[in-house]
């Protein structure tokens, strides 16, 4: 494992995803239109690597001193144009582009339209031969580039595992816009494994409902079309590291070994059930 091998992933994945645009180009446009974050964790050995592209976030769990209370420890980077940084970069890299970054409803957006400043596909904000064709004007006004406004170029992080650290918390902004790093991490700690992913989840729709004013039963009953205007989309997977330790000498590890606990459960918001397992996808921004 490398951070090599991780940039390569992503950018094959980046490039699977534009031929699928291409070939369905005539038939169907809004492909291009299409993208998703990403969000990647691997261990080789006693190192931990994780990779992003978009507003997705990695956080680690770790002892304190004394041990008995639990601290938290971003290991992601966001691309999100809310983040001053971000809009610094974005206009850094586009001198040229008054528009490269607009607050529009509410937030600050890329070309005026996306949160996100990197992503899997979302071409038409990549390629001027989708956003100028008068194929795409079927789906929404052109879109001038003058270089590709979004990025498919992950951020790496590398990790040494230590003694002390307990748990990974993997999830999407859904999660993130409700319960901050640290509030997420008290909740791992301090509860059982069982389910402890949909605990998560339920812990941000309750804040979302405190919110927005609404009881929790009402908001489970609402249909997924129209619950997008009361929260985000929430994937969340948690992974405990304690198999891990004594295992220092394994060349590479992963969720199909001997390596750490598989996730204890993975929950989708948007599932009318309890707890469906789903593969973490994260669809919309």
């Amino acid at each position: 494992m490398s951070t090599e091998a991780i940039r390569t992933a992503f950018s094959a994945a980046e490039e699977e995803f534009h031929q699928q645009v291409r070939q369905a180009w005539t038939n169907r446009p809004r492909l291009a239109a299409v993208g998703s974050c990403c969000l990647l964790g691997a261990i080789s050995g006693d190192t931990l690597y994780v990779a992003n592209l978009g507003d997705s976030r990695a956080v680690l769990g770790r002892r304190g001193v004394g041990g008995g209370v639990a601290v938290a420890e971003r290991l992601s980077s966001e691309h999100n144009a809310a983040s001053p940084e971000v809009r610094r970069e974005l206009a850094a890299l586009n001198p040229d582009d008054a528009q490269i970054v607009v607050h529009a409803r509410g937030s600050w957006r890329v070309k005026g339209i996306i949160q996100v400043s990197k992503s899997i596909g979302d071409f038409y904000l990549k390629e001027q031969e989708y956003s100028m064709n008068p194929i795409f004007r079927q789906i929404g006004p052109p879109i001038s580039l003058k270089r590709p406004a979004l990025s498919a170029e992950p951020s790496i992080q590398v990790h040494k595992l230590k003694p002390n650290d307990l748990f990974l918390i993997f999830a999407s902004d859904g999660l993130w816009e409700h319960l901050s790093d640290d509030a997420a991490v008290q909740i791992v700690f301090k509860n059982p494994r069982t389910g402890i992913a949909n605990r998560l989840v339920k812990a941000a729709l309750k804040e979302a409902t405190r919110k927005r004013e609404v009881s929790y039963r009402d908001l489970r009953a609402i249909d997924r079309g129209v619950r997008r205007h009361f929260h985000d989309d929430i994937s969340v997977v948690v992974v405990y590291l304690d198999r891990h330790r004594g295992r220092r000498n394994t060349k590479v590890i992963d969720s199909s070994s001997n390596c750490t606990s598989a996730p204890v459960d993975i929950f989708s918001s948007n599932s009318h059930q309890s707890a469906e397992p789903f593969l973490p996808y994260k669809s919309s921004r």
